[in-house]
């Protein structure tokens, strides 16, 4: 499968959409497209690992960095990723990046910004 990021919406707030394996010759792509929704200035935002078939450790550090980039930037940032997508989930597991990264099962909106 190639890879993919693309723009969509989620509950009326920005989105992307990444499809394909989340590496070190991908992830610069993902860093791109954030920095894209980003410069918008949205009140908050997703990434959607739902299609995502393959991260490693440089998709993994991209995602943190994305978190990092959003809270900076007072965006509440959620990234889907569902159980059932196991080869993905695994790696977020095993890093414990929750607690780095925002990751749900699927989006949740509360107010203005996000619920869990």
């Amino acid at each position: 499968m190639l890879f993919e990021v693309q723009r969509t919406t989620v509950h009326g707030r920005p989105a992307l959409r990444v499809r394909g394996e989340l590496d070190i010759a991908t992830s610069p792509q993902l860093a791109d497209a954030v920095d894209g929704v980003l410069e918008a200035g949205p009140t908050a935002f997703v990434v959607d690992l739902s299609e995502t078939t393959f991260l490693d450790s440089s998709g993994a550090r991209q995602l943190v960095r994305t978190a990092r980039r959003a809270d900076g930037a007072g965006v509440p940032l959620q990234v889907v990723c569902p159980a059932d997508n196991r080869p993905v989930r695994l790696v977020l597991d095993l890093l414990d990046l929750q607690q780095a990264v925002p990751i749900v099962e699927k989006p949740g909106f509360a107010g203005g910004g996000f619920g869990s």
